[in-house]
């Protein structure tokens, strides 16, 4: 199994978490972890925090209230108009 170290190596590399890479995070962290670890998960909090690292699942989240405003919205001036 890979560590949390080699997980957030490879997030910091490509710039970018995936929604996968997220759920293993939380799956290794309900386990045992070692200082290393742990010094890595928060490297890669803050590198979230700046920007340096993309969140798919911020970017889901974004996109998908983005969509629900715009239905809202067309169904406002739909109702409007009628």
């Amino acid at each position: 199994m890979v560590s949390i170290s080699d997980l957030v190596q490879k997030t910091l590399k490509a710039g970018y978490l995936t929604v996968e890479a997220e759920e293993q995070l939380r799956k290794l962290l309900a386990t045992q972890y070692n200082l290393e670890d742990l010094n890595a998960f928060v490297a890669l909090q803050e590198a979230a925090m700046t920007g340096q690292v993309k969140q798919e699942s911020r970017e889901l989240r974004l996109k998908s209230s983005t969509e629900k405003r715009a239905i809202a919205n067309s169904c406002c001036r739909y109702a409007i108009t009628k």
